[in-house]
């Protein structure tokens, strides 16, 4: 799963506007697999070269040649990291002064060079002492701390300092684990799109360095694509939309948290609402716990050590508090309530409970990457023998979910990593049922082994948004230890003897802001009719049209429409034109001829002009379609 603290840590200051690559595409983390989170700025994630096939490995390349010609254009530029991302790559430089859009042309232009060079990329593989005096002796002082940190790491565990590797390809050098294609030459099209600053190791205290994202594919066919997507992504991006659709905002008096408007809160109402008139057909049962919680909780958890610095802390009376960043272990609470038998599981607790998470300002990216959010979450304890029935509910679940906004769903499921605990026993039965589930259900996966969660085996779920861009999105995770263990839950069996529940942690749209952002730029604001804010917009023609107009409006209401009405002073087509950049379903012009009707002929925000319909029949048959609650 990717992890959302690691992308776009810097605060975005793009030459061209358009969000970067890996911040339009980021996934969601969900509550416990920050748990396992590599640590933010560690070694490992700096090391890390995101080459993980023959595309990345390509760009990653190509931010090496992108550094070669940065330090030709800057000779005292010092070296951060360039590794390959979601649809490209970055580096990370601290320069004499801030980049302008005319010096990535130049880089662009150099890069060029390089690459019609078609210089080799060489592996050296060289002690660790040497390595370190030589990188010492560019005075790159951001690779020097990283090799001190690998050496810290190793002295740590008393183990030998490794021999370190280095990339070179003509006149430059790079400290680099690779891989690299095999020569510059083999860097297929390629464009350098923005640059925006990021901290050094993603910490706010540390310096400033300016990022420079590109992109690179194997075929002109493929950048043209990307490069299109990309400019459609930017006039769908929801921070821009939401503007225009009155749906919400940011103030500076809580940043990182959405005002959300009565057209944005609508929308927010219509999801909820519809999320848990499917929990109510499964006898979910609705909770709430406190925002407010004791550290306690999060020691016992585990988050505290691991977690502690991305929660928002109170202090009061010599204790120490949060603002929770997630419900799970709250959810245990009310399990302990009382004393549970086999005959009450499966126990399905659902919570849209608040949560805050202390993001560094520069990573916060409008509703998909928040410090305060809802999530749809739900913990449900089940006996073993219940697990394979509750999965292939829960895959039902989300199939019906994205099917209301036409969204296919692609799921995968990742088994027991090597650093698992638990019961190896209980790992087995629980994969063997979640891939009955699958197979029951007639549902194929992707099989991701040994990549679950240290506590639980874990089923993803992906959608393509109408650009075709990946979003991780719903998350089922089979909680074998953590919180059966940690808070010791029990129920009791037909013997009395006390047994260990299995605990599912489950989330549809995750966080509903989030979901939202998605949902604006899927649509690009144009929102099917069940969940537009506004319906339909009644324009009368002329001021004696107003009052019919009402009794139109109310005859639509009747049948549980949102209707509004124009009464503004402004000309018919603008009025139109007003409501199609709102993305109104449905406008209705009425003038003397529709009101001695009683017909109205909508017109659609695409432009059609559809027949005249009598008011009732009309209002039965939108009634209808917004009912259907599809896209």
């Amino acid at each position: 799963m990717v992890d959302e603290r690691n992308a776009a840590k810097g605060a975005a200051a793009d030459v061209d506007g358009a969000a970067p690559p890996e911040t339009i595409e980021a996934a969601e983390v969900t509550d416990d697999e920050l748990l396992a989170a590599p640590e933010r700025g560690s070694v490992e994630e700096l090391l890390d070269a995101g080459a993980h096939d023959e595309l990345d490995a390509m760009r990653h390349s190509t931010a090496h040649v992108m550094a070669e010609a940065v330090l030709d254009l800057f000779p005292d530029a010092k070296l951060g990291i360039g590794p390959a991302v979601a649809d490209g790559f970055y580096y990370d430089f601290q320069l004499p002064r801030a980049l302008q859009p005319d010096d990535l042309e130049a880089i662009e232009a150099r890069m060029r060079q390089s690459i019609a060079a078609d210089h080799p990329f060489v592996r050296k593989e060289v002690a660790f002492d040497d390595g370190r005096a030589a990188v010492e002796g560019q005075g790159q002082t951001f690779k020097v701390e990283i090799l001190d940190d690998l050496a810290s790491k190793a002295n740590a565990a008393d183990e030998a300092l490794p021999d370190i590797t280095f990339y070179e390809h003509g006149p430059f050098s790079d400290l680099c684990r690779g891989p690299h294609v095999a020569s510059t030459g083999k860097i297929g099209p390629f464009k350098l799109l923005s640059s925006a600053g990021a901290y050094w190791r993603g910490d706010e205290k540390r310096p400033m360095l300016q990022r420079i994202y590109g992109t690179v594919w194997a075929s002109q066919d493929d950048l043209d694509q990307f490069l299109w997507r990309r400019a459609e992504a930017k006039k769908r991006d929801h921070r821009r939309l939401g503007v225009q659709l009155d749906l919400f905002s940011f103030h500076d008096v809580s940043p990182g948290a959405p005002f959300f408007h009565p057209k944005g809160q609508l929308i927010w109402r219509l999801l909820e609402r519809s999320m848990l008139e499917l929990q109510a057909r499964r006898n979910y049962l609705e909770i709430a716990t406190p925002i407010v919680v004791s550290e306690r909780l999060w020691r016992q958890s585990g988050h505290w050590d691991l977690y502690k610095d991305n929660m928002f802390l109170v202090e009061s009376e010599n204790q120490t508090f949060s603002l929770k960043p997630m419900n799970c272990p709250e959810s245990t609470f009310v399990y302990k309530a009382r004393k549970r038998s086999y005959r009450d599981l499966p126990l399905r607790y659902s919570e849209y409970g608040r949560l805050h998470r202390n993001e560094l300002s520069g990573t916060l990216s409008g509703l998909t990457r928040v410090r305060q959010f809802v999530q749809d979450d739900a913990h449900i304890y089940v006996r073993p023998d219940q697990l394979m029935d509750e999965i292939r509910a829960l895959l039902g679940e989300v199939n019906e979910a994205y099917g209301w906004f036409g969204l296919k769903p692609r799921f995968s499921f990742a088994t027991k990593p090597d650093k698992a605990i638990g019961d190896p026993a209980l790992w087995e039965r629980a994969e063997r049922l979640t891939m009955e589930a699958f197979a029951a259900s007639d549902i194929s996966y992707e099989l991701k082994p040994k990549d679950g969660t240290f506590y639980a085996p874990k089923i993803d779920i992906y959608i393509d948004d109408a650009l075709g861009r990946e979003w991780q999105m719903a998350t089922i995770q089979i909680d074998l230890t953590m919180l059966p263990e940690r808070f010791d839950l029990k129920y009791f069996d037909e013997t009395g003897a006390g047994v260990r529940p299995i605990a599912l942690h489950r989330a549809i749209y995750g966080s509903l802001e989030r979901f939202i952002g998605i949902l604006i730029e899927h649509f690009a604001g144009a929102f099917p009719l069940w969940l537009a804010p506004i319906q339909a917009v009644i324009i009368p023609i002329a001021d004696r049209h107003i009052d019919p107009a009402g009794e139109l409006a109310a005859v639509l209401r009747a049948k549980g429409l949102r209707v509004e009405v124009d009464t503004s002073a402004g000309r018919m087509q603008n009025k139109i034109r007003l409501a199609q950049e709102q993305k109104v379903p449905y406008m209705l012009v009425l003038g003397d001829r529709e009101i001695e009707a009683r017909t109205a002929a909508p017109r659609t925000r695409a432009g059609e002009q559809l027949p005249a319909e009598g008011w009732e029949a009309l209002a039965d048959r939108l009634a209808a379609e917004a009912a259907a609650r599809g896209a």
